[in-house]
């Protein structure tokens, strides 16, 4: 069986910036299938590090779906090759690496009381 490289590319969505809120992350994230990958998304006090964070993953021409939530959580139904994590002021989704998780991720915060977010 060949192994195929997944690319997982990063930028920014939502309304206003979340560079202005002091979050940063990787451009993109390369793994072939079957790999462990971290995605990581690292802020302040004023934002991640404050609050919880939720992860939602989005196939093409489906709805957001839910795969953490209050940062660690996993809803019913997603497999638990997801995990999110939280650590100070970063949060992190680890998952091995399937052919369908070639897609965005959402992460989603607050900052200083307004909802910020992003999509890897």
């Amino acid at each position: 069986m060949a192994w195929s490289p997944l690319l997982l590319t990063l930028g920014a969505l939502c309304t206003g910036s979340w560079a202005q809120a002091g979050l940063t992350q990787p451009a993109s994230v390369f793994r072939t299938l079957g790999q462990r990958v971290t995605i990581s998304w690292t802020g302040s006090s004023n934002n991640i590090g404050g609050y919880y964070v939720s992860w939602y993953q989005q196939l093409p021409g489906k709805a957001p779906r839910l795969l953490t939530y209050e940062s660690s959580k996993r809803p019913p139904g997603v497999p638990d090759r997801f995990s999110g994590s939280k650590s100070g002021n970063s949060a992190s989704l680890t998952s091995s690496v399937h052919a369908e998780d070639d897609t965005d991720y959402y992460c989603f915060s607050w900052a200083d009381g307004l909802k910020v977010c992003t999509v890897l």
